[in-house]
Parts: C-alpha cells; structure tokens; sequence
C-alpha cells in the first residue's frame, strides 16, 4: 500500500502543533516543572461534580436532541444575559458543542467556501490556522504588536480586508499574550466591518477571565449580533477541561447550519457533562469569581518576577497567561524553550507556535499553584544567570 497516494495532502501537510514537541520531550524527563500547559489547576466545583453524578445515578446516559439539552441551552442564555447582556433564542441560536474547539470548526465549516480567505490575528491559538485550511480556506494572518498591547488595530484589520475576506477571527481575552479589547477598541474594529458581510467568529472562551473591569462581548457593539458567533465553554472558567463541554451563540441562520454539520459528526455533546452544565450555569458564578482572584494573585507575582529579570512582560489583562520577550537572551523562541527546558527542567511554550509573530517570545501560563510558580521562576532566574543576560540589579 503507497499511502502517499490515498491520504489527504491537506491534513498530511498540516504542521503538527508546536506546543507538543515541548511536552512530548518534557515527558521523557524527571523532575520537570511545565509552565505550558492551559488548564486550571483546580478541580471541577464539587457541586458540578455531583450533578454529573446524579445524572449517573438516575440513568440519564442516551443520547440528547443534537443542539443539546434544552435545559441547558436555557440557563446559558440566562448566563449570556446576566453575565454580557447578550439575549439569544435557546431553540434557534444556542448549540452545545464538544468543548469550544468543535463550535470554531463548526462556525468555520458553516460559512467557508474553498478559496474563501479567514483573517486571524496573531499570535493566537494554535487550532485557527489548521481549522481553515481544513475547511479549504486561506488563512490571513495580521500580526499584532506588544507596543500595540497585541490588541488588534483597526488600520491593520482595514489592510487585510480583500473581495475573498468571508470570516474574522477575534479572539480575545487572547490565548497566548492575554491581551483584551475593551468596548472602544471593539466599536472601531465595528465600524470597519459594517459595511461588509464578513462574519465574525468571537472565542471568548476567557471572558471570565478579565481582570480589570468586566469582560465586553464582540455581539453586544451595536450592529455586530447578526455578523458575530459567540463561542464559549466551560473549560476554562469552570475547571471543566476534561469534561469537554463548550457552546456557540448566534444567529439562526448560521446556528442550524452548523448544527447540521454536528448532528452528522458528533451526535451530540456529552450528556453527563451537559447534566453536569447545567448546575454550573444555575449556581457557580461565585466560583468563577473566587478562581478569578487567585488567578490574579498569580499573574501579580509571574509579573514582577519576569520584569525583575529582564525578561519584559506587559501586564495581561485576560486570560492566564504571560507573554514575556526573550530577546535579550539573542536566542530563538525555540532555543530559548529548549535551552531552559534542558538546563534547568522547566516546560514553556515558544512564541513561535502562536504564528510567526510570536518569534521572539514564549508562553508561560499561570494556571498552576504559588508554590509551583515560585520554583519555576527561580529555575529561570538561574538560567538567565547561566545565560549571562539576568540584570545586575537583579542580584
């Protein structure tokens, strides 16, 4: 058998994603300290937990309608109210994915015709580019800048527009430099689409995750609802990752075909998670909030610390993660990641996975204890100190 001959060229020249290198190298070592991972270090609620349970327990293990369990589309569009004022049909505009990676290749696969060209502000979360291309689309980058605070410009958004523009991605609170756009910055990039019929795919998987003032949704900027998918989940601010649960609001018209599209592939989303969703939905808004303020905690120290070795780091106002430059260091995003992981056994994500603006910088997340921290920033002190570039005043 000549596999060359009967695999798709499209997935076969699909890059695999540059954040598992690291892992896959991290696993074969002891003693290492991953700062690279995207997960919350807390456990899944104990009331979310024993609504899965329950539902167990009662049976409750056929499958659900294909949009989902109405009860739940119910309560997340009483969430989307309470929490955005955003205000969707549970019956027509909500669907339940398998977690908020399906609703992006669904709304991408909805609207995509082969050709058609997906602006994506970079860097970003690994899974845009390749959702694209597999959808036949043209990825377009547009680079964002640390002096711009990595917010997306309006001038830079203008640019890429050409007749074959179908779909904006705007991912923000931003995977991996944290970056927000507050509702000005949002109104502008509003007024560059309103004449177009470009659709915008809004991931605000880390609204929740909004450390100064309250997260602004994409859908609610005057005239952008019937342009805007709203993507969401669980994962992050629930603790939910595993449980793999998300969600995609919208309009009718672009909802029923992308749950056409998920009623063939998947069915239906995890009914015990759903079970479990609900209760989130309902009564666990006081949880977000206490795992929002130790986020914080943990951004104000990875902060200070990084900046005090040189490695300059904006403050992330979303999501939880930093962004740090390493280009005092003159090494690669690459060899940095390598260099510190080999050294001194600690896992960062190298810039360059998030796009090719991302050369320069790496990801280190904050999702994890104090204490894990702490050992991890004193690993990289030695290194930088290894390294020759730690600041004297650092000393």
């Amino acid at each position: 058998m000549d596999y060359s001959k009967v695999l798709s060229d499209c997935v076969v020249n699909l890059k695999p994603s540059g954040i598992r290198r690291f892992f896959d190298l991290a696993n074969t070592m002891e003693g290492v300290i991953s700062l690279g991972v995207g997960e919350p270090d807390f456990k899944t609620p104990y009331s979310i937990r024993r609504a899965g349970i329950e539902s167990l327990e009662k049976g409750h293990t056929w499958y659900t309608a294909n949009a989902g369990l109405l009860a739940l589309r119910e309560e997340i569009g009483k969430y989307l109210n309470r929490r955005f004022n955003l205000s969707y049909n549970p019956n027509t505009e909500i669907l339940i994915t398998v977690g908020g990676s399906e609703a992006i290749d669904l709304c991408t696969r909805a609207v995509i015709n082969p050709g058609d060209e997906v602006l994506i502000p970079e860097p970003c979360f690994v899974a845009y580019e390749p959702i694209a291309k597999l959808a036949g689309a043209v990825p377009v980058p547009i680079y964002t800048r640390a002096e711009d605070d990595f917010k997306l410009m309006p001038k830079d958004l203008k640019k890429a527009i050409t007749p074959k523009t179908k779909l904006l991605i705007f991912p923000y609170p931003a995977n991996p430099t944290g970056a927000i756009m507050k509702k000005d910055d949002m109104e502008k990039i509003a007024e560059v689409l309103r004449d177009t019929n470009i659709i915008v795919l809004s991931d605000e998987i880390y609204a929740e995750l909004t450390y100064e003032g309250k997260h602004t949704s994409f859908a609610s900027i005057d005239g952008m609802r019937e342009r805007t998918v709203v993507v969401n989940g669980f994962s992050k601010a629930y603790a939910m990752t595993g449980w793999r649960l998300g969600y995609a609001a919208g309009p009718r018209e672009i909802l029923s075909q992308m749950t056409k599209v998920h009623q063939f592939a998947l069915m239906c989303a995890p009914t015990t998670s759903q079970y479990a969703a609900i209760e989130a939905m309902k009564n666990c808004d006081e949880e977000i909030e206490r795992m929002a303020i130790q986020f914080g905690m943990r951004r104000g120290l990875i902060v200070s610390s990084l900046n005090r070795m040189g490695l300059t780091c904006a403050n992330p106002m979303g999501a939880f993660y930093v962004f740090p430059s390493i280009k005092i260091t003159g090494m690669t995003s690459e060899q940095f990641a390598e260099g510190l992981l080999r050294s001194k056994k600690v896992a960062v994500v190298p810039g360059n996975a998030f796009g090719e603006s991302g050369e320069g910088f790496v990801r280190i997340s904050y999702s994890y204890s104090i204490e894990h921290i702490i050992e991890a920033l004193k690993r990289i002190e030695a290194y930088l100190d290894e390294l020759g570039v730690l600041p004297k005043n650092n000393e």
